[in-house]
């Protein structure tokens, strides 16, 4: 009898199991007997709940349970994929198993249309930019996690998927959506830019992503012999293909070179990738966009550059995700998936930016990460993501501006701003105009970051509270104070919300293209990589040691 079939039979065979496997084994040093020990006790507990509880059990339920607590305590990307998703799960790593052109994110609970592309299924079946999706097929999606909500709403192309969407100003919405083949270009605009700069936007790394790339640069360059530079953007890019993002860093390094390897805990499975092929161009200098949610690939992509000093790095930190997954097989047609190794890019570092502990993210401050060198003996630190050389704060550093994008009010406002305008003018054309209808919006939405001096206030209302005083009245006087400054921060960054406001709206109308070629008109870190590239001495005293 195998091994998992006698554990899963159930208390009285899994204790002669371990009564065999322990007298082979040294209990105080080998972690094999805790291990049987812990399923002794587990399969126990589990006949036990079983026989004597007070209603009847579903036993698969109560197992699946108890597994996924088990890996949700690592990290969100350990999961269990039980026997009946398994054929979902099989469809998609053959590549039959489609998307459906959306990006989506969850806000407020609810799975949420984030970004639309042009002409692919979520488009076509009339889905609109901030829709909230309720239902997929008579399923609640409250109750799914990002992953299970990727997983059902995949599936054969031409099959039909039934959608129920709360849609901002109109309600619910009952949509039936064909799953197709998608087709988003992974390169959706290049071009030039001031100052004989070259501009390419990379927004996912699928497929021909690094040939796009290459053509995109070979083009400029021919077009443009005295291009000074090129800004290559990754910002907002949640990565892809590993092997796309080597092949895009050999565009501008030699071959032969190690771009990043994955190390685990299993020796022979670590892997290293090299660049393969004969570069563009070794010397044209390079200015890479990332942010926040630049994760995976562009991570590997824009860390490998900054770790060779083959470009200069701008914008704010990058996502940090660095983790490697794999799908064992766990018997009874069922898997699961395991993070099984970490990405180390040139410098050796870890591009993971958190810790998990008891399946909860830990951010790691930065006295306690690791110091690395670059090839020319920079010092950068690991196990933060990537950290651009130049940093550019978006709304600056002001707090109560950033929550005008962490709270999704720009988000929203643009979604009540389009619903009532069919048409705009053209990207070159268009100017934002109604700064007296955002504010307004901002009232009546009972915009209410808080900030560290609100949480000061707060705790101090609280603690004259338990102690018998009433500083209410003063407390009142404090905080209309207070929203009159923040009612000034967020007036003094007028012109940078106005940007913010006018891609998002660009984006609504014009879809990738338009949202890209609107941006360049407001971009404060690509006017930064301009200035870099067109500064030859500075440029490479960035990247020196």
């Amino acid at each position: 009898m195998s091994l998992r079939k006698t554990v899963m039979g159930g208390a009285a065979g899994a204790v002669i199991l371990v009564g065999l496997t322990a007298a082979t084994v040294n209990p105080v040093n080998d972690k094999f007997f805790e291990i049987m020990k812990a399923i002794e006790v587990y399969t126990n507990v589990y006949k036990e709940v079983n026989t004597y509880y007070v209603d009847e059990i579903e036993p698969n339920k109560l197992m699946r349970t108890g597994i996924e607590a088990m890996v949700g305590s690592l990290d969100p990307y350990t999961n269990y994929i039980s026997e009946t998703d398994v054929e979902t799960a099989r469809l998609r790593q053959s590549g039959q198993y489609q998307g459906i052109g959306a990006e989506i994110e969850y806000i407020e609970g609810f799975p949420t249309i984030l970004t639309l592309y042009r002409d692919q299924p979520a488009d076509a079946a009339g889905l609109k930019t901030g829709d909230r999706i309720l239902t997929v097929d008579g399923r609640e999606t409250v109750n799914y996690n990002r992953e299970q909500l990727e997983e059902i709403m995949r599936g054969f192309p031409g099959t039909v998927m039934k959608l129920t969407v709360d849609r901002p100003g109109s309600g619910r919405q009952e949509l039936e959506l064909v799953r197709g083949d998608v087709d988003i270009p992974n390169v959706p605009y290049f071009g030039m830019l001031d100052g004989n700069v070259g501009y390419v936007a990379l927004t996912t790394f699928t497929q021909q992503a690094a040939k796009n790339v290459r053509d995109a640069v070979s083009e400029l360059r021919a077009a443009n012999p005295g291009m000074t530079g090129v800004v290559l953007d990754l910002r907002d890019n949640g990565g892809g293909l590993l092997n796309e993002a080597v092949d895009i860093v050999n565009i501008f390094v030699p071959k032969g070179e190690t771009i990043v390897t994955t190390r685990g805990k299993v020796r022979d499975w670590d892997r290293s990738y090299e660049t393969k092929g004969n570069p563009l161009d070794t010397e044209l200098p390079v200015a890479v966009l990332i942010n926040g949610r630049s994760a995976s690939a562009s991570e590997i992509v824009s860390g490998a550059l900054q770790d060779l000093d083959r470009g200069v790095l701008i914008g704010q930190r990058s996502y940090g995700k660095g983790l490697v997954q794999n799908i064992m097989e766990t018997g009874y047609g069922s898997r699961v998936k395991i993070t099984t190794a970490k990405y180390y890019i040139p410098s050796q570092r870890c591009i993971q930016a958190i810790e998990y502990r008891d399946g909860k993210p830990f951010d790691i401050p930065d006295d306690q990460r690791a110091e690395f060198r670059t090839r020319a003996g920079r010092p950068v630190l690991g196990s933060g993501g990537v950290a651009p050389d130049i940093k550019v704060d978006v709304l600056g550093k002001n707090n109560v501006a950033q929550g005008l994008l962490e709270d999704y009010i720009i988000f929203d406002f643009v979604n009540e701003w389009v619903r009532d305008r069919p048409t705009i003018d053209s990207v070159a054309d268009f100017r934002f105009t109604d700064w007296d209808k955002f504010e307004a919006f901002l009232n009546r939405a009972d915009f209410n970051f808080t900030s560290k001096a609100e949480e000061f206030l707060e705790n101090a209302a609280e603690r004259a509270r338990e102690e018998g005083y009433d500083i209410s009245a003063e407390l009142a006087d404090i905080q209309a104070k207070v929203d009159r400054e923040q009612a000034t921060a967020i007036a003094s960054l007028k012109s940078e919300i106005v940007g913010i406001i006018e891609k998002e709206i660009a984006g609504r109308y014009y879809y990738q293209r338009g949202q890209v070629q609107m941006g360049l008109r407001n971009d404060k870190e690509v006017r930064e990589a301009i200035a870099v590239l067109n500064d030859r001495a500075r440029y490479d005293d960035l990247l020196s040691k």
